[in-house]
């Protein structure tokens, strides 16, 4: 299931996580919620394959592990997504569609 496109409104923030918001719910290992505000993954969505962070021009992405997750154990993390300069191209190349970029 792709990334809520109105995560800001429909969800809350419930904790952060490399200087970056992380939006529930969250009941790890299970749920690990919405990373990122900016730049978004959802990481109950993300399979971890990594395609965003080979696609993006600024190097924002670090993979990390998520032991225990239904969907994959590694998650792609939006450390540096005050960096982000909005090109698009991890939005777009994201198979599951669990990555959203905004401007507020």
């Amino acid at each position: 299931m792709p990334i809520d496109s109105d995560f800001q409104k429909n969800r809350k923030v419930v904790d952060e996580h490399n200087d970056h918001k992380v939006w529930g719910p969250v009941e790890p290992p299970t749920k690990l919620g919405i990373h990122g505000t900016n730049v978004a993954v959802d990481w109950d969505s993300c399979t971890g394959d990594g395609i965003c962070a080979e696609t993006c021009p600024v190097s924002l992405y670090d993979m990390v592990d998520t032991p225990g997750h239904p969907t994959s154990e590694k998650k792609s993390d939006p450390a540096r997504e005050k960096e982000c300069i909005q090109c698009l191209a991890c939005e777009s190349s994201c198979p599951t569609a669990s990555i959203k970029i905004t401007t507020t």
